[in-house]
């Protein structure tokens, strides 16, 4: 009896590079992201004369959302902490769509 000659592609093998792709693009993005959220913070801690403290975000959403052009894109929520008088720690939140910024709050002060 010959052997069996196995024509179909590898699924699972695709499947999982594939997948991999996709978490390795997910990833890089998602530093960029962060190197743009975190460059938004300074900022505006800048502009408003407040200290960004730890000099860093922290990630508190993911989701996919759509643009201004219907387009679905990832959305990321980030919070990060400021003081106004180097006293005290206060919480704000920026929003980026991409990599652009739509929403920016540092709260009631």
């Amino acid at each position: 009896m010959a052997p069996l000659i196995y024509l179909h592609p590898p699924m699972l093998e695709i499947s999982l590079i594939v997948t991999c792709a996709a978490a390795a693009w997910l990833w890089i993005d998602s530093l960029h992201a962060r190197e743009a959220a975190v460059a938004a913070a300074r900022h505006a801690c800048a502009v408003e004369g407040l200290m960004l403290l730890d000099d860093t975000v922290a990630i508190a959403a993911l989701k996919l959302a759509r643009n201004d052009d219907g387009r679905i894109q990832v959305q990321r929520a980030y919070n990060f902490e400021y003081s106004d008088t180097g006293n005290n720690r206060r919480n704000g939140s920026v929003v980026l769509l991409g990599r652009r910024v739509v929403v920016f709050n540092i709260g009631v002060r």
